[in-house]
């Protein structure tokens, strides 16, 4: 067994992703958010991670799309992560909240202009009409904010998913992987180790 035991999964989660960014400093950010639909239906697609803390793990995203229209009507979700040059693994579990508007200004303002240009241009997960309708829209909203600072869109917006269960994968020789899950409970967090 090589992963420690602490009683804090969030500490834990913060040393793995320093070693992570020293390792795949363009890749640390990116894990497999899985989400369904009201009819349980589930779709992933890979997000960046932007804060994790003791509230949860947030990343951002415009709210009209597939996954902002998922995680609105069922407000549950998982995240993967995945360091293969750690032979790592980390899996989030948990219920899903909108961070607050002061949280998703702050982040939308660090943003590089371009980026918030294409936030407004896009129609996240909606069908292009013609081929060059996504470089018109980005012209129109472009010549719109020329000057000045661009809001944000009410539709662009960040989700803060407070975990209820975080699973800690280590690889190990013949396959037999070292697995650490932590549960939360009324008064802190419960481990077990489990069957590779």
């Amino acid at each position: 067994m090589s992963i420690p035991d602490s009683e804090d999964p969030i500490s834990l989660f913060d040393t793995w992703f320093a070693e992570a960014e020293a390792a795949e400093p363009s890749l640390a950010t990116a894990c497999c958010l899985a989400t369904a639909d009201s009819k349980g239906i589930p779709s992933a697609r890979m997000v960046l991670l932007k804060d994790a803390d003791a509230e949860g793990f947030v990343f951002y995203t415009n709210q009209e799309s597939r996954k902002g229209d998922e995680l609105l009507s069922n407000p549950h979700a998982a995240l993967c992560f995945h360091w293969k040059s750690l032979q790592r693994q980390v899996r989030v579990e948990g219920t899903v909240e909108q961070v607050t508007d002061e949280e998703a200004d702050a982040y939308f303002a660090t943003r590089p202009r371009g980026a918030q240009i294409g936030a407004w241009a896009s129609k996240q997960s909606r069908a292009l009409a013609g081929g060059f309708e996504l470089e018109k829209r980005i012209a129109e909203y472009t010549a719109k904010f020329h000057i000045g600072t661009i809001p944000r869109p009410e539709f662009w917006c960040g989700f803060r998913i407070r975990p209820t269960a975080i699973e800690f994968w280590e690889e190990q020789l013949f396959r037999l992987h070292d697995r650490l899950v932590y549960t939360r409970t009324e008064t802190g967090w419960t481990t077990e180790r489990l069957f590779p």
